[in-house]
This record gives C-alpha cells, structure tokens and sequence, in this order.
C-alpha cells in the first residue's frame, strides 16, 4: 500500500539543522526498508499557481489554492504494509520534522 506523508507548516525553510539531521536519518531508515519512493521540500505556497483547465478556457491564479496559516510544506511517499505500519511511519516523520503530519492512502 503506497501512503502520502504531508508535513504541515506556516513558514518555509525554517527546519533547524538538528531537524533536518533527523528527517535524513529517516530517510536512510526508509531506503533502507525499501519503503521510500520519494521525499521533498516545498517551496512557499505565494510562489505556486492554480491551473484551471476544465473548461474551454485555461484560467492561471497566482498564489495558493486555498488560503490559510498552515500549508504544505513537504511530503513522503511511501510503501507500507499496513495502514498500522504507515501510522507508525508518520509518527517517526513527525518527530523527526518537529511538524504535524497528515497520512492519508493513495488510491493506486
């Protein structure tokens, strides 16, 4: 089963070094497991732009989607067994980020 790992944030960049130590030894710990399939930073959400396509016209919004203090600002995709073992993923994420983590299962 393949689960997304998405770290909530309201700033960007802002991981200390002893974080950013931890998040990469989970890394290592996932790889190692063959659990990751990929893990990444995310840039501002003032810097993105929501692409409408659904009609005959393409709108393009600059900023966010949805406004609001807190936004994505990384994620994990993962392989679990279990939605138990992802939980237990999550939690370790979460720590090791020092920021809430929402877990949620892909469709796929």
């Amino acid at each position: 089963m393949k689960f997304l790992l998405s770290v909530i944030d309201t700033a960007t960049r802002t991981g200390t070094d002893e974080e950013m130590a931890a998040v990469g030894a989970l890394n290592d710990e996932l790889v190692a497991a063959g659990q990751l399939i990929a893990a990444e930073g995310l840039a501002h959400p003032d810097d993105s732009v929501v692409i409408d396509a659904r009609g005959d016209d393409i709108s393009l919004t600059a900023g966010p989607f949805a406004t609001g203090r807190e936004y994505l600002s990384g994620f994990w995709l993962i392989e679990a067994p279990s939605p138990e073992v992802a939980r237990d993923i999550a939690t370790r994420a979460s720590r090791a980020c020092a920021r809430r983590v929402e877990l949620r299962a892909t469709l796929g």
